[in-house]
């Protein structure tokens, strides 16, 4: 997938004051300081998309990008902000959560872990939750310049088996560096894909209704 365009959209406060369903979304979350802002801008390829902040919990509102005037980039408030008065983070994690369980037109979530350090609970529970809910989503591991490659691969696999039990079939998985540009045609890859999968189950929907 090439970027031709990304524009920002608008930025709302929680699911009733979102832009209209008809484009398909996918959105960006993880725990504060996990690198979102960095990841976002290396994908888009532009310096100045989402703003790096020294602050944890920048984001406090869910950002709308659209991108090549086809679908939409979601930039979700990371969880577990420590800046942020305790009532108003109980408040956005719930505008996060209901995003995330109601919107009709998200196609994947992108959650992602900070792969430098070990596995965190914070984390863990914001993946059985995606489970729980039947969120469609893939696991980014980032920072992975920050620490050994041996480091990077053992916190990964320490990860993916404590959440082994909560799949059949376990969730992609991708490890990506701001800084060295690592992973971006693989997670631009997974959004050409579902966009090309919504394509064909759309088109075929009408002939399988009308052969029912």
């Amino acid at each position: 997938m090439q970027i031709s365009s990304i524009e920002f959209e608008c930025s709302n406060p929680d699911l009733t004051t979102c832009p209209e369903d008809n484009l398909l979304e996918f959105a960006f979350i993880g725990r504060s300081n996990v690198g979102k802002s960095s990841l976002l801008n290396m994908l888009s390829g532009k310096r100045s998309l989402a703003r790096v902040s020294a602050t944890p919990g920048h984001t406090k509102l869910i950002n709308f990008f659209q991108v090549n005037r086809k679908w939409r980039l979601v930039d979700l408030p990371g969880y577990g902000f420590a800046q942020v008065a305790r009532k108003d983070k109980a408040r956005f994690n719930d505008a996060v959560s209901d995003y995330l369980a109601n919107r009709p037109n998200l196609a994947c979530v992108f959650s992602l872990i900070d792969a430098s350090i070990p596995a965190q609970k914070i984390d863990l529970e914001f993946i059985e939750w995606l489970a729980d809910n039947a969120v469609p989503f893939v696991l980014v591991f980032t920072k992975t310049d920050k620490v050994s490659a041996t480091k990077v691969r053992n916190n990964i696999q320490a990860f993916n088996d404590l959440i082994a039990g909560w799949f059949e079939t376990m969730p992609e998985s991708y490890s990506c560096s701001s800084t060295k540009r690592d992973g971006r045609s693989e997670l631009l890859a997974v959004i050409d894909r579902t966009i090309a999968s919504e394509k064909a189950a759309a088109l075929a929907a009408p002939k399988d209704e009308a052969e029912g």
